[in-house]
């Protein structure tokens, strides 16, 4: 919550995330991107207290970012004195593997969490018989069957659309799974590995990586087009709908509306949804 004379500052970063047990600090001992950059905050701004962060989407264990968004309230006489050096300071103290790209002061009632309109994820698979390169073994799942790129499309068109995704996440207590899915397709790259594009207002957990475990399954003719979409209709966690390896993950994009907009968005985000009833019914 923002202090009276705080500023709050945003953050566009960057991470490999391979060492890292996900975003969210933990417990003493296991290594997190939050915690790594609220340290590092601390000791460059010579804070008493450690800054705590806000992000866009938490990111599990393994999973990458080019494109995260996150967002700290800082006092405005500390963002004075050291935020045209703070890029630089940030810099030299963070590991290798986490780069803040841009900070900047936010607008009025920016979120990084509550204000996103979309968040915008890759995944990566190579089915090269051989296995993945080795220099990208750390980013491509392999996938050790040939793959069938518009099979692959056409499933996913049946999965667009504002739906209860209650069979491809886990549920969290008191949480919704009721998402729109903006964009789900997959290209075949000049050098051989398939990208998915994969694009919501928001995700919930494990949705991208048990989107693309179906896919795959479609993909290498283990299950027909039609299948995802029963799944998702049926509305329950299927045990052949296999959540894949978190490496080929990357979270590519956040986006924003313009700053008028921001509070509205804040408290459409806030509100839970719900499906409207499906004709004739109720």
């Amino acid at each position: 919550m923002e202090g009276v004379n705080d500023v709050r500052v945003r953050l566009d970063l960057a991470y490999d995330g391979r060492d890292f047990s996900g975003w969210a600090r933990q417990r003493e001992g296991r290594r997190t991107v939050q915690g790594e950059i609220e340290d590092a905050l601390r000791v460059v701004l010579r804070l008493e207290t450690t800054p705590q962060l806000t992000v866009a989407g938490r990111t599990d264990a393994g999973v990458h970012a080019r494109g995260q968004v996150a967002h700290v309230d800082l006092p405005g006489e500390v963002w004075s004195a050291h935020g045209e050096h703070l890029l630089r300071r940030l810099a030299g103290r963070l590991p290798m593997d986490v780069r803040i790209l841009r900070v900047s002061e936010a607008p009025p009632h920016f979120d990084a969490r509550f204000s996103a309109i979309w968040r915008r994820y890759a995944y990566r698979v190579t089915d090269h018989p051989g296995g993945a390169d080795p220099l990208l073994r750390g980013h491509v799942l392999w996938h050790n069957w040939p793959l069938d790129v518009d099979a692959m499309n056409e499933a996913a068109r049946g999965l667009l659309g504002e739906h209860d995704f209650a069979a491809y996440c886990k549920k969290r207590e008191g949480a919704t799974t009721i998402r729109t899915l903006q964009r789900l397709e997959w290209v075949r790259r000049a050098d051989g590995i398939l990208e998915a594009t994969v694009q919501a207002d928001a995700f919930c957990h494990n949705m991208v990586r048990s989107l693309v475990g179906a896919m795959l399954f479609v993909g290498d003719g283990h299950r027909p087009v039609e299948w995802p979409a029963k799944v998702l209709a049926a509305g329950v966690r299927d045990s052949a709908v296999h959540v894949v390896r978190p490496h080929g993950l990357t979270l590519e994009e956040v986006a924003y509306p313009p700053a008028g907009q921001l509070e509205a968005r804040n408290r459409a985000s806030r509100t839970k949804r719900t499906l409207p009833p499906l004709p004739g019914c109720c």
